[in-house]
């Protein structure tokens, strides 16, 4: 028995999947370690230096993207209650439940994975709250996976249209994502640690659920309020390694041009005096929730053990490898005797 990441599942599936309880059980107990907002709660309570910064701050306003956009903005709320002065989170389509439980943060939807004139309008309206922000002010930034899509700010010269079209021949092309979004930071403003500065000189405390294999912080929604390692030249070898030169929209082509003679500011990388105001935190991840499982598992009896949490590929290639390792299991003992439970 192998359970799989569980990320598309949600507790209506589970009680329905036709498994035994125990399975149900550890895929349940993996999805509530990464639950977004009891994460969120946990990571605020958590950290004294969050409650002093609030109680320091002149404005406390909040900002997101994410398909967990809502429920972090929820636990939010429900922390810091009349302190929240406002903001805006932005979600797929689909992530936002019928009876809206916000009352200080507004919540709307966009376009995923392909970005819309939606989520084009909700980040200009973000990065116009982040500019109002003053050296007193707190901002809590609530990002999750989906977020690179739904907050969309292109730079100067290049259109929501162009972003479409390389966001579909990057899709198409099999590109990881962390080369996808490190390309998407040298396009759009709000990426790269653009959000932290356009909200400088404010506190910024920005709160990530991780949906990206060894959670690189950087690119998770393409780090808005995280240092940039990535430069010009990453960004046109990624176009040029998945042939992707003929096809890219020109107004990209001679941005990233530009950027590569020195004609345009790098993206923020580590070090730069702006991060000495910023926090990044991670309240939730694949390792998390496959810790959790493992937890339960042993609970239950099992011998368990986590495997990776990094693993990546095609799904049928990833899928028959471990077939073979259950079968490996159930024949030889190997690596676990049974019952066993590898994550």
């Amino acid at each position: 028995m192998i359970p799989m990441q569980t990320g598309s599942l949600d507790t209506h599936t589970l009680r329905n999947l036709p498994w035994g309880a125990d399975v149900r059980a550890v895929l349940a107990a993996a999805l509530d370690a990464v639950d977004p907002q009891p994460a969120v709660l946990r990571a605020l309570h958590a950290d004294e230096r969050i409650a002093a910064a609030v109680k320091a701050s002149h404005r406390v306003l909040a900002v997101g993207a994410g398909k967990a956009a809502y429920p972090m903005a929820l636990a939010l709320e429900q922390f810091l209650g009349d302190q929240l002065e406002g903001g805006l989170v932005v979600a797929k389509d689909g992530h936002l439940p019928a009876e809206n439980e916000l009352r200080r943060v507004r919540a709307v939807e966009a376009g995923h994975p392909l970005p819309d004139g939606r989520g084009l309008d909700a980040a200009r309206k973000i990065a116009a709250l982040l500019q109002s922000a003053g050296p007193d002010d707190l901002v809590f930034c609530l990002i999750s996976g989906g977020g690179s899509a739904l907050l969309t700010a292109p730079v100067e010269g290049i259109a929501l249209a162009d972003l479409q079209q390389l966001t579909g021949l990057l899709l198409r092309s099999g590109a990881p994502i962390q080369r996808i979004n490190g390309l998407r930071k040298h396009l759009e403003l709000l990426k790269g640690g653009g959000l932290a500065r356009l909200a400088s000189p404010a506190r910024v405390v920005t709160l990530i659920l991780s949906d990206v294999a060894g959670d690189p912080l950087d690119a998770i929604a393409s780090g808005p309020s995280v240092p940039d390692p990535t430069t010009y030249a990453d960004a046109w070898q990624t176009l040029e390694h998945f042939g992707l030169l003929a096809g890219a929209p020109p107004a990209i082509l001679t941005h990233l041009q530009r950027g590569l003679r020195g004609e345009l500011p790098e993206t923020l990388k580590s070090g730069d005096p702006i991060f000495a105001r910023v926090s990044n935190q991670l309240v939730g991840s694949n390792a998390l929730a496959a810790e959790a499982a493992a937890a339960k598992a042993r609970e239950l009896g099992w011998n368990a053990a986590v495997l990776t949490t990094r693993k990546e590929g095609e799904a049928r290639e990833v899928g028959a490898a471990l077939a073979q390792l259950a079968r490996q299991v159930r024949l030889e003992g190997i690596p676990l005797l049974p019952p066993a439970c590898l994550i």
